[in-house]
């Protein structure tokens, strides 16, 4: 459990001083150059590009544009969200409630239930190879090993569909 501090914030943006801090808002706001940020928080402009090579710097600027665009925008990107599940078009409903489920950690931004069902019949494919491969090497038989794949999905019929 992360330890915070006792103003209940913690992090890498607030384990840096009050001048980092400050220098990691103004780069957020993206409105002065480095040289006016360096001359802001009272330092060099090669002070400035160290802290930013820095990876507590790094972290802490992750972590403020986190916070920030947590408290200035989720709830209304999410009700936006949930105001597009009503939408006229399908492919926009469907994208809203992707967008929701992947927010909500159920579905990943490489993941779908059709590829999910795939990985799991390519891992039972490779299990069983696996077994016929270790019962064959326990049962000290010198020959080649074939095995039999077969394919009962619908890739089957789209391949013959093809050739066809």
């Amino acid at each position: 459990m992360k330890k915070l501090d006792k103003t209940g914030q913690s992090g890498p943006f607030y384990q840096l001083d009050k001048r980092r801090r400050k220098a990691v808002r103004l780069l957020f706001e993206d409105e002065l150059t480095d040289e006016q940020i360096a001359k802001a928080v009272q330092r060099r402009r090669s002070t400035l590009d160290n802290w930013k090579n820095d990876e507590l710097f790094k972290a802490a600027q992750q972590q403020y544009n986190h916070l920030v665009i947590k408290r200035s925008f989720e709830s209304r990107a999410l009700k936006k969200l949930v105001d597009l599940l009503e939408a006229k078009s399908e492919m926009v409903q469907l994208q809203a409630a992707n967008s929701i489920l992947k927010l909500s950690g159920m579905l990943s931004d490489n993941s779908t239930p059709e590829l999910d069902k795939a990985k799991i019949r390519k891992a039972n494919a490779e299990a069983d190879i696996a077994e016929q491969k270790a019962q064959q090497l326990s049962n000290n038989v010198a020959d080649d090993l074939t095995i039999n794949i077969v394919r009962n999905d619908r890739s089957i019929e789209n391949e013959e569909a093809n050739n066809n």
